[in-house]
């Protein structure tokens, strides 16, 4: 049996009519559909501890849409939400804009531009990997307290964190196409980890897939 399972789990759909990058912006809510995705992702949670699974713990990034997204789980499961700032979105300079081609071009970003590797705009991957692994690690570790062998904790965060760090979990380079990304809306990467602590295999899944087609698209970084 494995050691613990800590879940990262993407937050749903946002209401962002402007379609803005909203990054770490205050008060951008679930949409009615991201609120659904929620509460199925809720079940689904509910069912496995159902048939026997041991959840937990519950963290939560501190922002808003990442709140709103676990509070049906907390409900559903009787957990407190912990709110862990090391889970939080990604910095990014073209916060609050419409990044379109048209906005990219102007000549004011352009320094921001110039390392797509790192990247330039926003938050270096290997920074986000490693704050969001820390928390991971303390995650397994009060899942094991509160809940024992094969106990499991369930972290909401956002897709350009959970992605950063499950490159870095899966031994990949760090830079990518942010369009290739696996990692939708309230999806599942689940670290699993031995009796040693030592990180044997990551999982994905889409528990709330139904819901996907026709959800909004824009990221938050």
């Amino acid at each position: 049996m494995p050691q613990a399972t800590v879940h990262l789990l993407r937050h749903g759909e946002v209401h962002n009519p402007d379609r803005v990058l909203y990054g770490r912006l205050p008060e951008f809510h679930l949409s009615e559909l991201g609120q659904q995705m929620a509460r199925v992702l809720a079940d689904h949670f509910s069912e496995r501890a159902a048939q026997g699974a041991k959840i937990v713990h519950l963290a939560a990034s501190p922002l808003t849409r990442a709140q709103e997204t676990a509070l049906p789980i907390s409900q559903a499961l009787n957990l407190e939400i912990v709110t862990e700032a090391r889970i939080i979105e990604a910095e990014n300079y073209f916060e609050g804009l419409h990044v379109s081609p048209a906005e990219l071009l102007r000549p004011k970003h352009w320094p921001m531009l110039r390392n797509p590797l790192r990247p330039s705009w926003g938050e270096p991957y290997k920074d986000q990997a490693a704050r969001v692994i820390a928390a991971v690690q303390d995650a397994r570790l009060r899942a094991i307290e509160l809940g024992g062998d094969g106990a499991e904790a369930i972290l909401v965060s956002h897709q350009l964190p959970i992605w950063a760090t499950r490159l870095s979990a899966e031994g990949k380079p760090l830079w990518h196409d942010p369009r290739k990304r696996e990692c939708t809306l309230t999806s599942l990467t689940s670290l699993v980890f031995d009796d040693a602590g030592t990180l044997v295999r990551v999982d994905y899944s889409e528990p709330a897939a139904a819901l996907l087609p026709g959800a909004a698209s824009t990221p938050g970084a």
